[in-house]
């Protein structure tokens, strides 16, 4: 089985909305193979199905829920985890130019979400943290996201399909 590349051929939307295994099923028709189960599926096909998968599973809710943007979302979760950090600091963790940084952190404090504090390993430089408005706003967001997914899964799968998701969590969590 080929790898699937860059595009992709238009997905039915009947087909698990675009998701992942639907773009394994139109990569496998393109390549005139027929999925059975003692076919031995490609590393790379089902890494591309994932990944589109995941994605546009993760953009959907957050569309859905309406919370902030990926970069605002991104910084605010690594303030949360890992405590005050520079802008460099941000920078490097989220493989983001400095400058790029700087303009994400600004809005983010221009809404008091983020404060600032003098770095104690280095005067020079200032330390960002997550503001109690932040660290609420993170948590609305959160919990936004995750009643949206639990809606779903009430809504779309059956008993089945839950002990399924509960089996391919754990699969994922290995891939962590």
């Amino acid at each position: 089985m080929m790898p699937i590349s860059g595009s992709h051929p238009a997905v039915d939307p009947r087909t698990a909305k675009g998701c992942g295994i639907a773009v394994l099923r139109s990569h496998q028709r393109n390549e005139n193979q027929e999925m059975s189960s003692s076919s031995q599926i490609d590393a790379l096909t089902l890494a591309e199905a994932l990944r589109h998968a995941l994605g546009s599973f993760i953009r959907d809710i957050k569309s859905g829920a309406q919370t902030p943007t990926t970069s605002q979302s991104e910084t605010l979760s690594l303030l949360d985890r890992e405590g005050p950090l520079s802008v460099a600091q941000l920078a490097e963790r989220r493989n983001v130019r400095h400058q790029s940084m700087r303009l994400v952190v600004g809005q983010l404090e221009i809404e008091g979400l983020i404060g600032k504090m003098p770095n104690p390993a280095d005067r020079r430089s200032e330390l960002l943290f997550l503001t109690e408005e932040g660290r609420a706003r993170l948590t609305r967001a959160r919990q936004a996201r995750t009643a949206q997914i639990a809606e779903r899964i009430e809504e779309r799968l059956s008993e089945e399909d839950r002990r399924t998701l509960e089996a391919a969590i754990r699969i994922i969590e290995r891939l962590c």
